[in-house]
């Protein structure tokens, strides 16, 4: 086992050839994580060293590429980029793997993702870290027009919207197909009532740096939840709080709770 280079399979769903990675103990339980827009499960778990975390704790760890992410299929109509497609590619992966039951874990839009599928596939789910994303999730996270007219600016020179430019930036990194990139931030911002928040009665955390502008209170979307808690990341915004010491402190302390003997 690889902890820096994982070893990725590939699955077909919804007519999608989608990238996976699956490593650690087999009969472990099981963490599936749910990467953010415009990264990858790469990006997101692998370099951060969130693989390696898990894996040395115990777990087994499985991580997809988003549709339109990664070494996934990379379509470029908006329709297919609905929170409740990518939902329904992360169950099928589990599906894929055997797994009838999983810890699952997602950043920011992955965040949103675990949302739906735990309210469309809540048998599956043993419990939701939502990295990235508070209260957000239900009253949404600002314009993100100028986010998508970023990514199909003729370069990077051009932009001048903060944001736009920080995520064209990261497009740009990761080697993402912009095209792409720019159908799925249409589409994949649609939001969670606040009254499907209350029947996630599955275990719950809920993390947030305390210099995130984008994702909205922890604390708020805490409080909509009948078994969750939120945790606060210090001094780190949306892009570094996803690796940081204090969230995955927290992220193993709440999984040790659920999976003592």
């Amino acid at each position: 086992m690889n902890l820096n280079a994982p070893a990725f399979s590939r699955f077909t769903h919804d007519g999608l050839s989608l990238a996976y990675f699956d490593e650690g103990d087999p009969s472990a339980p099981a963490v599936l994580l749910i990467h953010g827009f415009a990264s990858s499960a790469m990006v997101n778990w692998v370099h951060p060293g969130w693989l390696k975390t898990l894996a040395d704790a115990g777990y087994r760890v499985i991580a997809l590429d988003n549709r339109g992410h990664g070494q996934s299929d990379k379509p470029h109509e908006a329709e297919v980029y609905h929170p409740e497609n990518m939902a329904s590619d992360a169950a099928a992966l589990l599906d894929h793997l055997g797994i009838a039951q999983a810890h699952v874990m997602g950043y920011s839009m992955g965040a949103r993702i675990s949302a739906f599928m735990a309210l469309d596939f809540p048998t599956r789910i043993r419990s939701l870290v939502f990295g990235g994303l508070g209260i957000g999730m239900c009253d949404g996270v600002g314009d993100w027009d100028p986010i998508a007219d970023a990514l199909l600016a003729p370069s990077l020179d051009v932009v001048s919207h903060e944001r736009g430019r920080m995520f064209r930036a990261f497009a740009e990194q990761t080697g993402s197909d912009r095209l792409a990139l720019a159908a799925c931030i249409s589409t994949s911002r649609d939001l969670v009532t606040r009254e499907e928040l209350g029947r996630l009665t599955v275990p719950t955390l809920i993390g947030v740096g305390t210099k995130d502008d984008i994702a909205g209170s922890a604390q708020e979307l805490a409080a909509l939840m009948p078994n969750a808690r939120a945790v606060d990341i210090p001094n780190r915004d949306h892009m570094l709080a996803v690796g940081d010491r204090v969230f995955k402190a927290a992220v193993l302390d709440f999984y040790r709770e659920l999976d003592q003997p």
